[in-house]
């Protein structure tokens, strides 16, 4: 199938459209996640395109006139690939090529491409090749521009089976295969965790690139792979870990983003299996950014897709060290003061303030509030083994009250 290569930067646009479910500043948001999205698979955004459409164009998602200023723009400067926001379909995608005279990819695509890159196991590598054959099946049309039919019978007295039916025949057996081979890792996966014992199962789970990686290389003394880029862990890490004298296992997943396509949601399966059994979550959110309030509900929606939303939930706004509200003159009469212009202090206040104890801040590059974060991993661990275990319960102290060997100590 399509596998991962080492890319070189080339040159893209991206497009995105203005409605009434994604207004201008929302769009924008969009666009700047896609240009990270192309950066982290190895393109150079030369230029961005936006258009005000109620609903996209059937025939060419955006309009005729934009779509021309676009193609004169990929003409003169020798563009490479066109990127849309959007989903394409295939007929879509298909007219716009055959206007732009380019590649054009959809953000799924994009997504898919990227993950392609990351996959390092077989296992990865197999949940990725599922994903894009389901979203290559509908596209095989848009493919072939040679041999219309193969000719078929002695004296070829039958047009025979189509060339593009052979290939969906071919890409339908190979799902059939793929999908096979995933049931049995699948069964190996589940035995894996049911030898895992009794012991208590922590997931981090959260939008990409939020810093899940950094902060279980802190907590567990671990060196899984971390890095400024979209998607960076797609393989499922356990760790067993130990604060005071209480062991649990902690699990790095796959992040999530918005408009993740369906095909990734099913093929990682198992992945996500990893965060349906666990017994706690850590919805780890990069404070620092601007829309991360979008970040949470992105990921919320996902936690209810996949039924693991009604599981106990620590919210751990990391990267503290990285916010910056934005300044605003006490007397300024002309801005009107918003969230964006709060301080943490302030932050703790609002909604966060319903959440109870479920909320901590944390810097894990810089380890700041780190021994915050890690009582309050002990005592919702803690209680969840004593209730699992009643007659543990004095193994395991309360966290103020150890008085062992710290095996965790930074």
């Amino acid at each position: 199938m399509i596998d991962a290569q080492n890319t070189t930067y080339e040159t893209t646009v991206l497009i995105g459209i203005i409605n009434q479910f994604q207004d201008e500043e929302k769009s924008k948001e969009y666009l700047d996640e896609l240009e990270f999205l192309t950066y982290t698979a190895g393109g150079e955004v030369m230029k961005r395109f936006q258009q005000k459409l109620d609903v996209p164009h059937p025939k060419t998602f955006i309009g005729k006139g934009k779509l021309e200023q676009v193609r004169d723009y990929v003409e003169e400067h020798e563009i490479g690939t066109a990127i849309f926001d959007d989903e394409l379909s295939p007929a879509q995608q298909k007219n716009i090529e055959k206007i732009l005279k380019c590649k054009v990819v959809d953000r799924t695509y994009l997504i898919l491409d990227i993950f392609a890159q990351r996959a390092k196991t077989s296992y990865a590598s197999t949940q990725v090749e599922l994903a894009q054959y389901e979203y290559l099946l509908p596209r095989l049309a848009g493919l072939w521009t040679h041999l219309e039919r193969q000719r078929g019978g002695i004296g070829m007295r039958g047009p025979g089976e189509t060339e593009i039916e052979t290939d969906r025949r071919i890409v339908r057996d190979k799902i059939t295969l793929l999908k096979k081979k995933l049931k049995t890792i699948d069964r190996q996966m589940a035995v894996q965790r049911g030898n895992r014992g009794s012991l208590v199962r922590v997931a981090l789970v959260g939008y990409t690139n939020v810093g899940k990686s950094t902060l279980m290389n802190v907590i567990s003394k671990s060196e899984v792979f971390a890095e400024n880029k979209l998607f960076a862990t797609l393989d499922t890490t356990v760790r067993k870990v130990v604060i005071r004298n209480l062991p649990f296992l902690l699990t790095d997943t796959v992040g999530f983003i918005r408009k993740l396509p369906t095909q990734l949601v099913e093929s990682f399966k198992s992945t996500l299996d990893e965060v349906r059994e666990a017994d706690l979550l850590l919805h780890v959110v990069d404070i620092s950014h601007e829309n991360f309030e979008d970040h949470i509900e992105s990921v919320n929606s996902i936690l209810d897709d996949i039924e693991a939303r009604d599981k106990p939930i620590i919210m751990v706004f990391n990267k503290i060290d990285n916010y910056e509200p934005e300044p605003i003159e006490e007397d300024d009469l002309m801005v009107e003061r918003s969230y964006q212009h709060y301080t943490l202090e302030e932050w703790k206040k609002t909604w966060m303030q319903r959440q109870g104890d479920k909320v901590l801040f944390i810097s894990a590059t810089e380890k700041e509030n780190i021994e915050e974060f890690r009582k309050k991993v002990y005592d919702t661990v803690r209680d969840i083994h004593i209730t699992r275990f009643p007659y543990n319960n004095f193994l395991y102290p309360e966290y103020d009250a150890y008085t062992g060997d710290e095996e965790q100590e930074d």
